[in-house]
């Protein structure tokens, strides 16, 4: 998974940023990030803070490294059942 290059108190300040009448193409030109970014950031992180965004951010990897432990333990159980399958 990409990493962001920005720390999510650096989103909510640029938020802020447009909260505050800031124009998106005054934003993108500034820090370097697309239009499409910047508006999916406002659409996921809109009207949160930076420590409820550093919260988000620390369940969706935690959520990543579950799902990869989930995936592994399912081929390791299809691979046991197919061995104990062809023993009987």
């Amino acid at each position: 998974m990409k990493t962001s290059k920005f720390s999510p108190t650096q989103i909510a300040a640029i938020l802020k940023e447009f909260d505050n009448g800031k124009k998106v193409e005054e934003i993108a030109r500034t820090y370097g990030v697309s239009r499409a970014a910047f508006y999916k950031w406002r659409e996921r992180y809109g009207g949160m803070t930076a420590s409820e965004l550093k919260r988000i951010k620390e369940l969706e990897e935690e959520n990543a490294k579950l799902k990869r432990m989930y995936s592994n333990l399912a081929l390791d159980l299809e691979a046991a059942k197919y061995i104990i399958e062809k023993k009987l």
